[in-house]
């Protein structure tokens, strides 16, 4: 594992911001102290590695810790955020829900009736949306909750919020980027390189 370059970490951060927003330095750190550092008085933070073309977020003691075992030896590490594509575009993976979700500037719950169709790939159209984050722009990143704030999956909105109520029942006002259906319908290439 090794440490990313800076064009590689303006294109992480400028994609995370999209659907973090200004809570992106939040993921950096962290504020409960860790088993290894319960001793010192200062918390482990959270950096990003990158293995092949797959960029993982893990606890800095980890990772100073992985750099014993050799890179050929080394499958995984921490938590899978993406991969880099063969153009240098920052690919979100379903894997990154769980560290983005609580960290979402814009969110979007879907009606029980809209779960199963986002879920087996979907978008999410005007019928099946409860409610969603007042003033989201278009284009932005949003994460995609149930009613009962369990996160389901993340996309980009089709429309504004105000151009959204303006829509009929069978409009679209989400395109799916990623949801946890894919660990059923992609397990055989999702942690394949």
């Amino acid at each position: 594992m090794r440490q990313l370059t800076d064009t590689e970490t303006k294109t992480l951060f400028e994609k995370l911001a999209n659907y973090t927003g200004r809570s992106l330095n939040a993921l950096l750190t962290d504020t409960s102290p860790t088993a290894s550092t319960a001793k010192s008085s200062t918390p482990d933070r959270y950096v990003f590695r990158i293995q092949k073309d797959r960029v993982y977020y893990i606890r800095e003691s980890l990772a100073n810790l992985a750099i014993s075992v050799a890179r050929d030896n080394l499958l995984s590490l921490g938590t899978c955020l993406g991969k880099f594509t063969k153009t240098g575009k920052f690919r979100l993976h379903i894997t990154a829900l769980d560290i983005i979700a609580p960290h979402a500037r814009y969110k979007v719950w879907v009606k029980a009736n809209g779960e199963m169709p986002f879920l087996y790939g979907g978008h999410v159209v005007k019928a099946h949306v409860g409610r969603w984050s007042e003033d989201c722009p278009e284009h932005q990143g949003v994460v995609v909750m149930s009613m009962s704030d369990t996160p389901l999956g993340f996309g980009v909105t089709a429309r504004s919020t105000g151009e959204a109520r303006r829509l009929d029942p069978t409009g679209i006002v989400c395109f799916r980027q990623a949801d946890v259906g894919e660990y059923l319908r992609e397990e055989d290439t999702l942690f394949t390189t």
